[in-house]
């Protein structure tokens, strides 16, 4: 096969340029563009010979488009509009101009690129924004697969549902079938975790909500239904285990990383606590590290100490009494280096010196999974 000429919109670190290579399609990344500053230190830091041009994409003209002469467009448009827990300002946000502009430009292209993915959050699918771009490719002869994959379906212990579209010029549909024979996911297991072709017709149909149920609370604030759920993840043996994504204890001040007494006294009932021999975490977001509810999960470090016995009858302790049982958890969080591991990012991968762990965590909270989008590159491109 030919190489590819490809063009990364909203670049950010470079998930997408990370997954082209570990996809082994090959292919060069004639420009990446994205406004970040912090994110594009990182990205010229990975890809030195890549071009990156720091504008805005609708500052960026048909013409010059034109003049990359482009085979695939690979883009994670701002997902911010589309967050169940944001405004859903949808189209009418401003930060979905870019993706509009994109839009407007594809059919006015000299030669329309023979292959697009495209990847946002749950919630997109059933966007106004979702909507267009499934007119605009249809106009311009596209077959396109939607579907709702995590990385659990690759065997990687984090649950980061995501939408993504793959499309290309030909009139031979995608098997939905090899779709989901490319994400083999666990028999048993959670079932909004599971890869979910979408239809084109009623895209959010086809993937429910889970329902939890209201159910008597244990300790840590945790229903009997989500105590079930997370001990059913972590009996599926098709995931790897947490423990296979952490650095060596050597080479990183594990100390550095320990939740402080505040954190733990105002925030342990509702901590996800995972150890190294579970099989599944959450979903890490742009907030680790700086704020806990719904960031991402924590690390128990000393499995010595039954994480029960610390809870039972924690809020009947005084403040002293609970530090000190909270504290011998040796609760921490996942170091930067390992949230890019539970994303997929190869070793090969770093982060320049001047980049604080807080930048880190920020980054890789707006980032993708890599292993995920390698897997639907091949199959977009096959």
């Amino acid at each position: 096969m030919e190489t590819l000429r490809v063009v990364e919109l909203y670049s950010g670190i470079g998930g997408m340029h990370s997954a082209l290579k570990e996809s082994g399609i090959p292919a060069q990344v004639v420009a990446a563009i994205d406004i970040n500053t912090t994110a594009n230190q990182i990205y010229k830091h990975n890809f030195p010979d890549t071009p990156l041009w720091n504008k805005t994409i609708e500052g960026i003209s048909l013409d010059d488009f034109n003049k990359l002469s482009f085979d695939m467009i690979l883009m994670s448009p701002p997902c911010q509009p589309f967050t169940r827990i944001g405004l859903q300002g949808d189209i009418r946000d401003s930060r979905t101009k870019s993706f509009l502009y994109i839009l407007d430009l594809l059919p006015r292209l000299c030669k329309l690129p023979r292959f697009i993915l495209l990847e946002n959050v749950k919630g997109f699918e059933s966007s106004s924004a979702r909507e267009l771009l499934v007119k605009t490719l249809k106009e311009c002869g596209y077959t396109f697969k939607e579907v709702m994959v995590s990385p659990t379906s690759v065997g990687i212990p984090n649950s980061r549902l995501r939408y993504f579209m793959i499309a290309k010029i030909s009139p031979e549909d995608f098997s939905s079938q090899k779709i989901l024979d490319a994400f083999p996911h666990p028999a048993e297991g959670d079932s909004p975790e599971q890869p979910t072709v979408l239809s084109s017709t009623h895209p959010a149909a086809c993937q429910p909500e889970e329902e939890m149920q209201h159910d008597h609370f244990l300790y840590k604030l945790e229903t009997g239904t989500e105590l079930q759920r997370k001990m059913k993840q972590n009996s599926v043996q098709s995931v790897r285990m947490v423990q296979d994504f952490l650095e060596p204890q050597m080479e990183v001040n594990l100390e550095h990383y320990l939740l402080p007494p505040k954190t733990l006294l105002r925030y342990a009932l509702i901590l996800d606590i995972v150890q190294p021999t579970c099989r599944r975490s959450t979903c890490f977001t742009k907030g680790y590290g700086r704020y806990v509810e719904g960031t991402g999960s924590v690390l128990q470090c000393c499995m010595e100490t039954e994480m029960q016995s610390v809870f039972a009858g924690l809020d009947q302790c005084s403040e002293e009494e609970k530090l000190q049982r909270l504290s011998t958890l040796k609760l921490r969080y996942f170091t930067p280096r390992e949230v890019a591991n539970l994303m997929g990012f190869p070793q090969s991968f770093s982060f320049p010196e001047q980049i604080t762990s807080k930048q880190q965590y920020k980054v890789l909270g707006n980032s993708l999974n890599v292993v995920v989008v390698s897997r639907l590159l091949q199959l977009l491109v096959s």
